[in-house]
């Protein structure tokens, strides 16, 4: 009976200095007495939106310094807009530290996502970006590859007026889209060699069509390939210049031609 006491005894014991450890690490109490009370926010922010950061980490803060769940604040916070990581750590006493790594656009992908300069796709809901940024397309899993095609053709046909896009449809056709509008389809077989063929000849047969734009170059034939013009619109006709004239100039009081009202003329008499 005695044995039995004594180990009554020890759990009681083990319980009554394990439990208050338990209540703080959970965050049955404790956040009163320890709480988190400065969001130390750190990284160069250009997009992130500040007030919506703190939202978001309030609710997981309230816990207190040993409860808080830094995983779960990291993914909140990295679900953000514009957030590409997140690092989340705590300081003694009462201090929360969130780094942060923005997105840096590179292009825009479809319809409506972003590509950044690491080679992640993101959301463009809301997002205001800078012009100029090229458009490519393709289904995500060839994000490196339309990537190594777009950076090839604009390398390739700098001396052409560049480039605009690169994309992969969904038949698995290569093409790429110039700055001028032109498009150039390269197929789904080979498409750096026939770009390679192609980029050197386009400024001659340019030059062999004076008036046309390129609208469309077919690279998927085995010997050769089809273009399609257009007529340049013509320049508009510059008006012509107004030509000058002399106005006569009027004298500043009327006279008649009648007889009767030429100085020195005699009234002429009427007959009976």
């Amino acid at each position: 009976m005695s044995a039995m006491l004594r180990l009554l005894a020890w759990v009681l014991a083990v319980a009554l200095v394990a439990l208050p450890v338990v209540a703080v690490v959970n965050g049955w109490v404790g956040g009163t007495q320890w709480p988190l009370r400065t969001l130390r926010v750190q990284g160069d922010l250009l997009q992130v939106d500040q007030a919506r950061l703190r939202a978001t980490v309030l609710p997981y803060a309230k816990r207190g310094f040993f409860a808080v769940e830094l995983d779960r604040i990291q993914a909140a916070v990295g679900a953000l807009p514009w957030v590409e990581r997140a690092e989340v750590r705590k300081h003694w006493p009462d201090v929360l530290e969130v780094r942060i790594s923005e997105h840096r656009p590179f292009a825009r992908w479809g319809k409506d996502r972003l590509l950044s300069e690491h080679g992640k796709l993101f959301s463009a809901a809301g997002v205001q970006v800078r012009a100029g940024l090229p458009q490519l397309d393709g289904p995500d899993t060839q994000v490196a590859d339309v990537v190594a095609l777009y950076n090839q053709a604009r390398e390739r046909l700098a001396n052409a007026g560049g480039v605009r896009g690169a994309g992969m449809d969904k038949r698995g056709s290569w093409s790429i889209t110039l700055t001028d509008g032109t498009e150039v389809v390269l197929g789904r077989n080979d498409p750096e060699q026939r770009l390679e063929r192609f980029a050197p000849l386009l400024p001659r047969l340019a030059a062999q069509h004076p008036g046309q734009r390129l609208v469309r170059a077919d690279l998927r034939y085995t010997n050769g390939f089809s273009l399609s013009w257009a007529a340049l619109p013509k320049p508009a006709a510059l008006p012509s210049p107004m030509q000058e004239t002399t106005p006569h100039p009027q004298p500043l009081e009327a006279t008649s031609s009648s007889p009767a009202s030429r100085a020195g003329s005699e009234p002429t008499q009427g007959t009976t």
